[in-house]
């Protein structure tokens, strides 16, 4: 029994689509792509022609939703974007081209209908007889100061001030003279021995109006009671105890801070103002820098907004050249464990500060025409500071050459002895700590010559020679690893 043969199937007939293989060829010519097979032109076509009908398909969707008839641009953009391709740029739907229809070509029957996009003409006459629209000034950004000192600068960025009926030094200066009840002014200085002129006193009284309107009763007798209580010539130890304790702890002092702050800048400026100080003048210092340790010890001030202000107080304490010699050690201590423990507290919110603490330190040591007294705050305020701080000044900054090199051969004052070390934990033992058993350095020996002349090019020669005795203790001194005291 013999098995028919099967039955052949006819091939389909190539449809042509609507995109043509020519183009395909075209393209592939522009890429340098030579002898393409007509297989491989059909195939790429019907994906092209795939490709197109996908993309207008989803274009018609945007459009219906749309609720319009006519696909735009923008409607194939979208499509694009759905489809994880990237759109077409230089399009534009509110400004769509105008296509034409060119007239047929007699001798190209074949090439089918051509469309082009008309091109505006453009007449020159009634282009320069229109208006010329400037172009306006683009979006820029400036600074302006809002209040200066908590007075509102008058420049056009700020609203103008409210008008005023009478002039404002002539009706403070009668409200100060028919208004004057002890104990009714909000004290915003310490006592002075300069009696301020009327006008001041006048201006004085309208800042006081000001701030009875935003203080209560209470702080203002409040401030007013501290202030006398801390301030010689009080001699109560018990009360000055109790108004530190209680700027140490009370938790209600935030309106009072900014005043306080003020009263505490403009106590120390006018004890260090005439420059021969006394005992009195010592001892309000001394109670000034209990303020500022008790207000940063308090948690629940914010004294972060006020630093800025209180460390000129600690550096002018710190730093200057005439305090009264029976408190100056005293003084330039109390001043460092304070700039300590500011930088402790408050390095992590401000961290530019540290760095802006020891620059000011190390021009205070290393300044031309410091005095003795200034460098030696300076090294004070070094050593409260921590060791690193030591070094840069005194080693890295050559704070000790110059400090040397202001020395009598042989002196031996407090501030070398300072610098050397007066206790365990200052001077260059603070930077690294001398050796139980010295071996001196040999200036014969190699490494020895080398290390001695860095001391000499770093410490002067005055310290080289103490510190000379000791290699270990010099090496470590020069040396940025050595190992803490």
């Amino acid at each position: 029994m013999s098995k028919q043969a099967p039955k052949s199937r006819p091939v389909p007939t190539k449809v042509p689509g609507i995109y043509k293989t020519d183009a395909v060829r075209d393209v592939a010519e522009s890429l340098n792509i030579t002898n393409l097979p007509d297989i491989v032109a059909s195939a790429l076509a019907s994906d092209v022609e795939y490709r197109i009908s996908q993309v207008v398909e989803e274009a018609a969707r945007f459009m219906r939703h749309a609720k319009r008839t006519t696909l735009t641009t923008a409607d194939i953009d979208q499509a694009l974007r759905v489809l994880n391709i990237e759109p077409l740029y230089g399009h534009f739907p509110y400004n769509p081209p105008t296509f034409r229809r060119a007239l047929p070509f007699p001798h190209m029957p074949s090439a089918g209908p051509v469309y082009f996009v008309e091109d505006e003409e453009i007449e020159f006459d009634r282009v320069l007889r229109e208006e010329k629209v400037s172009l306006p000034k683009g979006v820029s950004w400036t600074a302006h100061w809002l209040a200066v000192e908590g007075v509102q600068p008058l420049i056009p960025e700020n609203p103008p001030a409210l008008p005023r009926d009478a002039d404002p030094e002539s009706a403070a200066a009668k409200q100060a003279a028919s208004s004057n009840v002890p104990g009714s002014i909000f004290p915003p200085t310490p006592p002075s021995s300069d009696r301020p002129s009327p006008i001041q006193a006048a201006k004085q009284q309208q800042q006081h109006i000001a701030v009875k309107q935003v203080l209560s009763r209470e702080l203002q007798l409040y401030y007013t009671r501290l202030t006398s209580s801390l301030l010689p010539p009080t001699s109560d130890f018990a009360k000055r105890a109790a108004a530190l304790a209680s700027l140490r702890h009370d938790a209600g002092l935030s309106p009072l801070l900014p005043y306080l702050v003020r009263w505490v800048g403009q106590g120390v400026v006018d004890a260090l103002r005439s420059g021969s100080q006394n005992e009195n003048d010592g001892r309000v210092l001394e109670v000034l820098l209990d303020v500022i340790g008790a207000l940063l010890d308090n948690q629940t001030l914010g004294v972060e907004p006020y630093l800025h202000q209180l460390l000129p107080s600690i550096f002018s304490i710190l730093l200057h050249s005439a305090l009264p010699p029976s408190h100056a050690a005293q003084l330039r201590t109390t001043a460092a464990q304070i700039l300590s423990h500011l930088l402790t507290h408050y390095s992590t919110t401000y961290p530019g500060l540290s760095s802006r603490i020891v620059k000011t330190l190390i021009v205070g040591l290393i300044g031309e025409g410091k005095s003795r007294s200034t460098r030696e705050g300076a090294i004070r305020g070094l050593m409260g500071i921590g060791k690193e701080a030591v070094r840069q000044g005194l080693v890295k900054h050559k704070g000790a050459k110059v400090v040397g090199d202001e020395c009598m051969p042989g002196e031996s004052s407090p501030l070398v002895e300072l610098v050397m070390y007066r206790h365990n934990q200052e001077g260059f033992r603070m930077i690294h700590p001398p050796s139980a058993q010295p071996v001196p350095l040999h200036p014969d020996s190699g490494g020895d010559a080398s290390i001695l002349e860095e001391l000499r090019s770093n410490l002067g020669d005055f310290f080289a020679e103490r510190v000379m005795g000791d290699g270990a203790w010099a090496r470590g001194i020069l040396s940025d690893d050595a190992p803490s005291a």
